[in-house]
């Protein structure tokens, strides 16, 4: 009996890893550029938040700078993540600490949401009292965020098909943006009514923008952490990719989980015809990385009829 056993790390020619390399660095370049501004005009937008929002009376405009406050700290997060995530494999950490960038994703949610609780208590217990708010200040620093947020978003709008953590940064930002917008109208309706409560009932919207644009971020992240199938990736159409190859006779033990928010993991026992060799074991590879994008592929294969293999047999 002959086993075949290979890891798609390794049998992936190194040219293809070189052939990326340089234009890997720019955009890690880019990426980098694109989180210092984010992070840095951001933190000045929320100090002016918090002061003007102070002096206004304006509760939209201190949980809008509340909500800012949590972006920028998963801008952060997200920024270490991706570092983490290109640290080389050691010997206790075999995969590097690709895996950060999961918990990450999940702590940042979390953050999110709980932000959202706090801004929602505040915001019921006001609606009640009778505050005098500055309407033209908020209009003014409210017009500013849509700017500002607007601006940050698109930084990272090409990014974010790739990465939950650049998806979940891009997807706040559009939300902040939104949000201000809101904050905006609240202040004209103010400006014109006299109708304090409002700024009010503008600080429960966004605790709803905040919630909606978080929960799937919540859902996938828990997904990953406990090593769910990504959720780009269909598991039944890789079991049909697999089975459909020539020689292959049946599939178990396939398993499909998360590196990390970027990267996919697969290991999977074939049990093949007796003519199959290296040439089916490349093409399964390769087509399992062009197909789905899962780079890290461990494929076992094992003559049929026989009751041994080699590797690890579950």
């Amino acid at each position: 009996m002959i086993g075949l056993f290979l890891t798609s790390t390794f049998k992936r020619m190194n040219h293809h890893h070189h052939h990326h390399h340089h234009h890997d660095h720019h955009h890690e370049n880019d990426l980098g550029r694109a989180f210092k501004i984010g992070i840095i005009i951001n933190i000045g937008f929320i100090i002016t938040e918090v002061i003007y929002g102070y002096l206004s009376n304006s509760l939209a405009l201190l949980a809008d700078a509340g909500h800012n406050f949590g972006d920028v700290i998963a801008l952060i997060f997200s920024w270490i993540a991706i570092y983490l995530a290109k640290k080389k494999p050691t010997y206790k950490f075999t995969y590097g600490l690709k895996r950060s960038t999961i918990l990450i994703a999940l702590f940042n949610t979390l953050i999110i949401l709980l932000a959202a609780v706090l801004i929602a208590w505040e915001a019921i217990n006001r609606v009640k009292a009778s505050v005098n708010i500055y309407s033209s200040n908020v209009i003014i620093v409210a017009t500013i965020g849509i700017l500002i947020n607007g601006f940050t978003a698109w930084l990272f709008v090409k990014d974010k098909g790739h990465d939950i953590n650049i998806k979940s940064t891009f997807l706040h930002f559009v939300a902040d943006a939104l949000v201000s917008a809101g904050v905006v109208l609240a202040g004209i309706i103010i400006l014109y009514t006299n109708y304090y409560w409002v700024d009010s009932v503008a600080s429960i919207l966004i605790v709803i923008v905040i919630s909606y644009s978080s929960f799937n971020l919540l859902i996938e992240a828990v997904n990953l952490a406990l090593d769910g199938v990504p959720k780009q990736i269909s598991l039944d159409k890789v079991h049909a990719f697999l089975l459909g190859q020539p020689g292959v006779e049946s599939i178990h033990d396939l398993h499909v989980w998360g590196l990390s928010t970027t990267e996919v993991a697969l290991t999977a026992h074939l049990v093949v015809a007796d003519s199959a060799g290296d040439e089916l074991l490349n093409q399964v590879i390769n087509g399992l990385h062009d197909r789905f994008g899962i780079e890290h592929s461990t494929i076992q294969m094992d003559k049929s009829g026989s009751d041994k293999c080699v590797g690890a047999c579950n």
